[in-house]
């Protein structure tokens, strides 16, 4: 029997406390984050026991979901909004937990702060009543949603009781063409192995397309793990990792980032560890994707066009988007674009905006959000000159928050109305009751606010092989 581990088993290794005979491991919680909507029950019932938080530097808050993207120095409007996130700066000072609530300069979606701040790091256990927790992973830790009662968990003793899941590996080899990004790349595998492929299991991306991304692409690959059915996904640390990491504001610093730096290398999937599941990709074989139907695992290349199947549950998807099968998406009108979420909302994403509505202007039929992730990100745009660039397009640049990945805030997408969005679900009603969502990349969806129809980021440069006047 191999003594050789993958990485998953050896982060899992050092953090299970013990394990339950015939039951669950009881797993030690390096860094739990919060936000306003999954919280309040769990406060609650840390009252109702009599108890405090355990280790509440370990708990990191902030307010993302519901708040609004427009003038945050005001009241919130919307009743439910503001008692949600009224009720987390109440729980936070109750319970002496650091909160980055609105107005603050760290304030923004969990998934963006953490990396950004240096409190995500290689080796950790991190979770969150967030199922995109695993946007985390990217940095080689296990991350991974989880629901009210095990916040309440994990608040009360710094632990959580989880059953260990799979291992899975999917390697992406070669090099990705110039027009494919990240979300290509995700948005590709999730079309290949569907919705349910990653069910059990804990998936190591890998491969030299992987090693190629930039820390911020990783993110979006782990991401959108969840979208395959994982319970989430990791990337070995490297020396990009490391760069990252370098000098942020929680990262260690001196002789403490020396070591933690030594530790952090011997964090990778030993040769000859065994996994549960393998998968190999070619990344040659990548084209620019968008979704077509009310699941992520419904993708498909924009030249390619919507696939046939007479499942019932396809068809009925495709009515509600008011598609036929075999139908061409190529030049599809669109109403809406929204550029934000835990997905792609950092600075490299809206860099890459940025990059294609220099010297040109929206659609006039299409209005265009851009949400930055974060607070910070927010300033960086605003100090590079990206926020000069989106007025002359006629793009609104927003404040910092999940907007329109979701309808619990203002930003909803009007019934029956299109949007291309860099968010990561698709879901019926996901962006507003009737509305619907496109998946796709920053670029794709820089192309579609500019063109007004569903296209390539390739077409504003090559504007003659997609029939559209010279950009």
């Amino acid at each position: 029997m191999t003594s050789a581990k993958t990485l998953f088993d050896k982060i899992w290794d050092r953090h299970r406390v013990r394990s339950v005979e015939d039951g669950p491991d009881i797993l030690y919680i390096d860094r739990h984050f919060i936000h306003e909507v999954t919280t309040p029950q769990a406060f609650d019932g840390l009252r109702k026991r009599g108890i405090g938080v355990l280790r509440p530097q370990q708990t990191v808050a902030t307010a993302d979901h519901n708040v609004p993207t427009k003038d945050q120095h005001l009241p919130i409007q919307e009743a439910l909004s503001r008692k949600q996130v009224e009720k987390l700066t109440e729980n936070c000072a109750e319970f002496g937990i650091e909160l980055y609530g609105l107005g603050h300069p760290y304030q923004g979606i969990v998934h963006v702060i953490g990396p950004e701040l240096g409190i995500t790091r290689p080796g950790m256990t991190i979770v969150c009543g967030d199922s995109h927790t695993s946007t985390h992973g990217a940095f080689g830790c296990i991350a991974f949603g989880i629901g009210t009662s095990e916040v309440e968990q994990v608040l009360a003793t710094q632990c959580i009781l989880q059953k260990r899941p799979k291992n899975m590996k999917i390697e992406v080899n070669g090099s990705l063409r110039d027009d494919v990004t990240a979300k290509d790349l995700i948005l590709y595998l999730i079309s290949k192995l569907g919705t349910g492929g990653g069910t059990g299991h804990f998936v190591e991306f890998c491969g030299s397309a992987i090693r190629a991304l930039s820390m911020e692409q990783r993110m979006t690959v782990c991401n959108m793990a969840i979208e395959m059915g994982a319970r989430g996904g990791l990337i070995a640390a490297d020396e990009k990792t490391f760069e990252y990491l370098k000098g942020r504001t929680f990262a260690p610093q001196g002789e403490q980032w020396e070591a933690a730096l030594e530790d952090w290398k011997q964090l990778h999937t030993d040769e000859g560890a065994l996994f549960d599941s393998v998968h190999t990709f070619d990344a040659i074989d990548i084209e620019p994707m968008i979704t077509f139907g009310t699941h992520p695992g419904m993708g498909t290349s924009i030249s390619a066009g919507i696939p046939h199947s007479e499942d019932p549950s396809f068809l009925s998807s495709l009515d509600y988007m008011n598609f036929q099968p075999g139908q061409q998406l190529l030049g599809h009108p669109i109403d809406y674009v929204f550029i934000g979420s835990c997905t792609n909302s950092r600075i490299e994403d809206l860099r890459a905006v940025a990059r294609l509505a220099k010297g040109r202007r929206k659609a006039d039929n299409v209005e265009v959000w851009i949400v930055p992730g974060s607070k910070q990100v927010e300033e960086q745009a605003k100090a590079e000159g990206l926020d000069r660039v989106f007025e002359e397009a006629g793009f609104e640049l927003r404040q910092a928050g999940c907007s329109a990945c979701l309808g619990m805030n203002e930003d909803k997408v009007p019934a029956g109305k299109y949007c291309v969005s860099t968010s990561n679900r698709n879901f019926e009603g996901r962006q507003g009751p009737g509305a619907r969502t496109l998946l796709a990349s920053p670029e794709t969806a820089a192309a579609a606010a500019i063109t007004g129809k569903i296209m390539p980021a390739h077409a504003l440069t090559h504007p003659e092989h997609y029939n559209l006047s010279p950009a």
